[in-house]
């Protein structure tokens, strides 16, 4: 198996940790069990500058390497525009496949917005636009649109996105492969589009902070170099994706986190889209934007298509079974403790014989991780930016507990 994690960020975004560096994210990634990472905030002249002077060349064209850890470079960046006497707004990821490349598209971008205000930089500048400048500077480069469900900020957004692709890409659509489907959806939820069926779906963390690297990630056959990732993804041809329980994204439900109202798409439809706490209206979620434009029912899937599987990472299993915050001291130690005896994070919750977990670590930490493998938690959903929780019912030597992922 390869993992790749596609999209993170460095510490020159906006509410990121200052550890979000190479040697942490090489430190996490290792601990993760992830093989490849997206740089991540390309476009930033800071960071750009840290990868070029570090950033190794391999073998493989379009594929650097620092810390044994291999690297692609991407970047995030914030589109805003007017369509049809309306804003849009909409998060891109893009794919550069070499160093050289980076730089010219950066100076061909920096005319639309601060580059180093942010590293995700917003641009005023349409998402089609975008992607012609990309291609007019690099022939492989590519765009993915970003967490595409998310209300705010994505190409399928309640608040500022779109009902077709089409209408965000216009004749330029056909350049676009794949699809990111973000913490609060899952394949399952976007297969309900047959719109969708020709896109990869892929996933990623979109991680802020080191420990967050992974929780959402790409499983591949074998290593490969830029280019053959574009005919991957254009073919489906990898194992499959690493999922959050989409229920425990923030912007799964309906909701208004001040109020904390959170909603089903029913309730909301019979509360004609208002809070009932204020009478303002209501955050519209991924799953209610999903129903909208669904053409499928819930289990019905494409003729061609990716597997996944759900996890919930080791840190929060933890935390729950042991009734402690994630941060604490004891969680922590735990966490280290499982991966220096048994392996990555990654192959603890996806590979690790149950006989071997059972023989190595507390049995209530083995209890929760099959838990988890076997689909069997209580989720309550996130809504308007607050995390769902996650419970998982533990059965104890004494007594039958209930605890929840923070």
């Amino acid at each position: 198996m390869y993992i790749a994690d596609f999209h993170i960020h460095s510490k020159y975004s906006r509410a990121t940790s200052k550890d979000m560096e190479l040697d942490g994210l090489v430190k996490w990634a290792k601990y993760k069990g992830i093989n490849l990472l997206g740089t991540g905030d390309i476009t930033h002249f800071y960071w750009f500058h840290e990868l070029k002077r570090n950033l190794k060349e391999t073998e493989r064209f379009g594929i650097y390497q620092y810390g044994g850890i291999d690297f692609i470079l991407t970047g995030e960046v914030c589109n805003i525009f007017e369509y049809k006497g309306v804003t849009k707004k909409v998060h891109n990821i893009i794919f550069i496949s070499t160093i050289e490349k980076v730089e010219k598209f950066n100076r061909n971008i920096e005319k639309y917005g601060d580059l180093n205000a942010d590293g995700r930089p917003t641009l005023q500048l349409s998402a089609r636009e975008l992607l012609e400048i990309l291609k007019e500077v690099d022939e492989f480069g590519f765009v993915v649109p970003a967490h595409i469900w998310t209300p705010h900020f994505s190409l399928f957004g309640s608040n500022s996105g779109f009902d077709r692709i089409e209408d965000c890409f216009g004749d330029l659509t056909s350049e676009i492969f794949a699809l990111e489907t973000g913490l609060s959806s899952d394949p399952e939820m976007n297969w309900r589009l047959s719109r969708l069926d020709r896109y990869s779906l892929i996933s990623n963390s979109d991680a802020h902070s080191p420990s967050k690297i992974g929780r959402e990630a790409n499983v591949f056959f074998d290593k490969f170099d830029f280019k053959q990732l574009i005919e991957i993804l254009k073919n489906k041809n990898f194992k499959m994706t690493i999922e959050y329980f989409p229920e425990e994204g923030k912007y799964h439900y309906d909701g208004h986190r001040n109020c904390g109202v959170c909603l089903s798409p029913e309730e909301t439809k019979k509360n004609n889209y208002l809070c009932p706490v204020c009478g303002k209206k209501v955050t519209v979620g991924v799953m209610h934007r999903v129903e909208e434009l669904a053409d499928r029912k819930l289990d019905e899937k494409p003729q061609k298509y990716v597997p996944f599987k759900k996890l919930v990472p080791l840190d929060q299993i933890i935390s729950c079974v042991l009734n402690k915050e994630i941060t604490s001291q004891i969680v922590q130690k735990s966490y280290f403790d499982i991966i220096n005896k048994i392996g990555t994070e990654l192959y603890v919750l996806l590979e690790a014989d149950e006989e071997e977990l059972r023989s190595k670590i507390d049995e209530k930490i083995f209890g929760g991780i099959k838990k988890v493998r076997d689909g069997n938690v209580i989720i309550k959903p996130g809504y308007d930016g607050e995390f769902g929780k996650i419970e998982i019912k533990i059965e104890d030597r004494n007594n039958f507990e209930e605890m929840t992922l923070f």
